[in-house]
């Protein structure tokens, strides 16, 4: 298995095996590739940049070859959070490796790396605060044992303050001063209820942590964890130093010297403001928390469910018709997998979360509340989830029900576009087939699939019987066309013959309708 981050300093690489429950690592691959240094102030990454970095996942890509790693998940942090018009870069990236890149949320970020730091250090099962800084971002969670109950993604990072106050690498106290400042209002949201939450023990787990503790041990300034007053003699002899191409600190690699001062004035005012006596270093961090994570979707222990139960309760979602809706998608989904080429895992999970957040819009307001779920799956931090997950489920929840005016697959890549429409067009399906809310047996339904055709076959009794479904298969068919889908209604007689129905036009001049 393989796990590869693509953070805004440096980008990792982590192959590990499989043994008795335990990962053995095998391999491990760092490059700084400082992505966030390209990125303009309209989101734009420079073309120098971006060859950088593909040049380094054309690297990566190598080796996961050479390694035949089965199991592989690469995702972007800041950065790429906020790139605009990174589709391209994105798909260069997918060329590159040979597997799809994840953009994922800051809350995200922070719930893998407490995942990976969690298994990397002896655990009593009592609270601990993790902090990590990143390129271009800081992440604090507070947790016990391996399950987080309270993250923070900070948008500042080593990088960006770096280039911010320490821009062509001289240092000052002034510089200094200002650095601090401008972490101290980013931390002062949060601090309170931190503090209030409290911990037994606080592990720090980044490059800029793991930088300063070195030296700080080099130095003799600390025996055990990292503390602020080795953090303040380390910032003392930066600004001795006069620029950052001149810090002598030991123990101390000079390629992350440009990004160390914003880190350092970071972490300074982190411990203090969060009251942290001494800061204890892990090595596991978020490309560890992805292999765990993946482990655990192997054991059926996935996040992602547990945040679908937890939006359910939050939004006072109707159980029984999630189940009832779940049911007949699953149905559908089945019978036309192969044929519209959804034969997937990840399809099945598609129509489950849609099926189980579809009303979730209910609580906010009965009119648009289809599209007041499909906001709040695109828009909310979903713990497990990753961006291109969440705007899939956004879109099938979003439209599941009335016209399809707007309907766009825009925020996909191309490759994405024609599944979400197929699982929009079976959710529609499933979602009207339970509209009377009943748990009643359903008769055998028959779905196949050609194409951008549909065709549904029914018992003729129970059609001519279900008035209500039968009007809104005939509105299904207007509302569908206008996204180039034809859907076909048919009466089932026997299981030899069959007839059309009054509403299976495809097109006015179509012979079977007459």
């Amino acid at each position: 298995m393989a796990a590869v981050d693509l953070g805004s300093n440096s980008f990792h690489m982590v192959v590990a095996r499989l043994r008795h429950g335990q990962f053995t690592i095998i391999d491990r691959i760092r490059e700084m590739v400082r992505l966030a240094s390209g990125l303009d102030s309209g989101g734009k990454l420079s073309d120098a940049v971006a060859g950088r970095a593909l040049d380094c996942l054309g690297r990566f890509g190598e080796r996961l070859q050479e390694m035949h790693a089965s199991r592989v998940r690469v995702v972007g942090t800041n950065t790429l959070r906020r790139a605009t018009r990174a589709r391209g870069f994105l798909d260069s990236a997918q060329a590159a490796l040979g597997h799809p890149v994840e953009v994922i949320s800051g809350i995200e970020e922070a719930r893998l790396i407490y995942l990976g730091v969690s298994h990397h250090v002896p655990s009593a099962g009592e609270q601990m605060l993790v902090m990590d800084i990143g390129g271009g971002s800081t992440e604090l969670i507070v947790g016990e044992g391996y399950e987080p109950r309270y993250l923070e993604s900070l948008f500042m990072g080593c990088v960006g303050l770096s280039r911010r106050y320490f821009d062509g690498g001289e240092v000052s106290r002034a510089r200094f001063s200002r650095a601090r400042l401008a972490a101290r209002l980013e931390l002062q949201p949060v601090i309170a209820t931190f503090q209030s939450l409290g911990w037994k023990s606080a592990v720090g787990s980044s490059g800029t942590i793991r930088a300063a503790e070195r030296a700080a041990r080099s130095m003799g300034l600390i025996e055990g964890g990292l503390t602020v007053d080795a953090v303040e003699t380390l910032i003392t002899e930066v600004i001795r130093a006069g620029g950052v191409g001149k810090m002598g600190l030991p123990d101390f690699n000079p390629r992350r010297a440009p990004v160390f001062p914003g880190g350092l004035a970071i972490l300074r005012e982190a411990m203090a403001g969060l009251g942290i006596d001494e800061l204890q270093v892990s090595d596991g961090a978020l490309r560890e928390g992805l292999l765990y994570d993946m482990l655990g979707r192997i054991r059926r222990h996935d996040a992602r469910d547990q945040t679908i139960d937890g939006l359910q309760l939050r939004f006072n979602v109707d159980r029984s018709q999630s189940r009832r809706v779940e049911s007949s998608a699953l149905k559908l989904l089945e019978q036309v997998a192969a044929d519209w080429r959804l034969t997937g895992r990840f399809h099945v999970r598609v129509m489950v979360w849609a099926a189980r957040l579809h009303e979730m819009g209910l609580d906010i307001a009965h009119a648009k509340h289809h599209r007041h779920a499909g906001y709040l799956i695109a828009n909310a931090d979903l713990p497990g989830f990753n961006r291109l997950d969440q705007h899939l489920l956004a879109i099938v929840v979003g439209h599941h029900r009335r016209k399809l005016d707007g309907f766009s697959t825009e925020a996909l890549p191309s490759s994405m576009r024609k599944t979400a429409l197929r699982l929009t067009v079976l959710f529609r399906l499933a979602v009207l087939l339970n509209r009377s809310r009943r748990t009643v047996e359903s008769p055998p339904i028959l779905l196949r699939a050609s194409g951008k055709r549909l065709k549904i076959s029914f018992n003729r009794d129970w059609l001519e019987e279900n008035h209500l479904t039968r009007a809104d298969l005939e509105r299904e068919r207007v509302w569908l066309k206008a996204v180039g889908v034809k859907l076909r209604v048919r009466y089932q007689e026997d299981s030899d013959s069959s007839r059309s129905s009054t509403v299976c036009a495809e097109t006015a001049a179509s012979p079977a309708c007459g």
